[in-house]
């Protein structure tokens, strides 16, 4: 357990986004939460858990004039979200008010919540575990309702459970090793070197399979930048357009239309992509369209995907061949466009040599028709997430990755000491380090630093 302890002052907020809207929220968590609040407004009937309370809102330049009305809802401990006594006033969303309600209630001894304090103080109380705590805010942060189910999934514990199973026989291998030892001197030998074997195969199956979950959680939770890359005039805005789902980008008949990078965001079966179409790569003869060449040069360079344009019409230059030659080592879809175009005496050599260059296979794709794009869609969707399939309790961050990673080498390590008949003093060792780290996964032996460095990553009043 971290050595944080639950702090013993009260903490207060705004929890709704800065500007105005409908509703605004001041929350307050601690022990003078409700001691506080009854101060802050004039309540019609007496703070009672779980019901809202109507209350006025007064001025405070003396005469307490009612100048907004509020509903004031309390939750007694442990039965809240941070397992202390929390208030929550609902007032309209003037940042004027909010701020009279936050400004009195530090005035009245609670003190201005850190970024994340409150789900912080759920955590520390026992409310939640650290995946749990981590999931509210990817939830917060959700661009796509895959994202927000995903978030959802792990607030219910999807992946502290799926990890639940392997780390109690995880649990049990060592106390078996621990009572050998204890016995070792009556001459008991309660962990024979096959079983031992046995039970720590049989740990490493799940763990392996909930790691290879991390090439599509990684993705679901992050996204990916897709870079849309070829010569001028092959139709790379028009396939932009196409993935997008309207006219974002202009496209013309004219060679270098696009001279600056396009970026927008879309959801492909639920991960984030963001696409950028980029200036068509050729020796460019004004200033304009040389910068936007290197930026398209320096978008190919950054982007996790590419999709590479080729145009039917035309034979390969120089630009496509390396275009291609690079796309053997990376993520990358071939678009042969135009394929409407083509006539009889054309030999489809654009598309033979791709296939011939890279190793990849190309689509045939008609921007103007639509012909092709689904396809390119699917390829897309596969290379992103290394073809994993959605299921519930996924890693979703490097974090979560590592503690697995851990893991598993610790009990490769313990089965090799087995196999080599070290004693079981060592072995446990190695049980040991793979216990705790998947305790770290849940935040069960999670450093302060640790700590610190997640939560100051949420909103201030969640």
């Amino acid at each position: 357990m971290t050595e944080t302890s639950i702090a013993n002052d009260t903490i207060a907020a705004i929890s709704t986004p800065p500007g105005r809207g409908g509703i605004g929220i001041v929350r307050l968590s601690g022990p003078e939460a409700s001691s506080i609040a009854v101060q802050l407004v004039r309540l019609r009937h007496p703070l009672e858990h779980g019901r809202a309370r109507l209350a006025d809102v007064l001025d405070d330049d003396g005469d307490a004039e009612k100048i907004d009305e509020a509903l004031v809802t309390f939750f007694a401990a442990p039965n809240s979200y941070t397992a202390e006594d929390l208030v929550e006033i609902a007032a309209h969303g003037s940042p004027v008010v909010l701020e009279l309600l936050l400004r009195r209630a530090l005035g009245l001894g609670a003190r201005l919540a850190e970024p994340g304090e409150f789900t912080e103080r759920a955590f520390l109380s026992g409310r939640m575990d650290l995946t749990q705590a981590e999931a509210v805010r990817d939830l917060i942060e959700a661009q796509t309702l895959t994202q927000a189910r995903v978030a959802a999934s792990q607030m219910g514990g999807a992946l502290s459970r799926r990890v639940a199973p392997t780390k109690q026989a995880l649990v049990e291998l060592v106390a078996l090793l621990e009572a050998g030892i204890d016995f070792a001197e009556d001459d008991v030998d309660v962990a024979p070197k096959a079983e031992i074997a046995r039970r720590i195969e049989t740990l490493q199956p799940a763990l392996t399979a909930l790691e290879a979950t991390f090439a599509r959680g990684r993705v679901v939770h992050d996204g990916l930048t897709l870079a849309i890359v070829g010569r001028p005039n092959a139709g790379k805005s028009s396939l932009f357009n196409r993935l997008v789902e309207r006219d974002r980008a202009i496209v013309t008949a004219t060679p270098g239309t696009t001279r600056d990078l396009v970026t927008e965001r879309i959801s492909l079966d639920g991960i984030p992509l963001e696409l950028v179409d980029t200036a068509g790569l050729r020796e460019g003869t004004e200033e304009a369209e040389q910068l936007g060449i290197a930026r398209s040069r320096e978008a190919l360079a950054d982007a996790g995907l590419v999709l590479i344009v080729l145009d039917a019409t035309q034979t390969l230059n120089e630009e496509e061949y390396r275009l291609l030659a690079a796309a053997e080592g990376r993520p990358a879809v071939v678009a042969v466009n135009k394929c409407d175009l083509k006539t009889p005496g054309m030999d489809g050599g654009a598309t033979r040599n791709a296939a011939e260059i890279s190793g990849i296979p190309a689509i045939e794709t008609c921007a103007l028709t639509g012909e092709g794009i689904p396809l390119v869609r699917e390829r897309i969707l596969a290379l992103a997430t290394g073809g994993a399939a959605a299921e519930p309790g996924m890693l979703t961050s490097l974090r979560h990755q590592q503690s697995i990673a851990t893991a598993l080498a610790a009990l490769a390590d313990a089965a090799q000491a087995n196999a080599n008949s070290i004693p079981h003093e060592m072995i446990l060792l190695d049980l040991y380090r793979a216990l705790w780290a998947l305790d770290s996964l849940t935040g069960q032996t999670t450093s302060d630093d640790i700590l610190k460095l997640i939560f100051t990553t949420f909103c201030i009043g969640k």
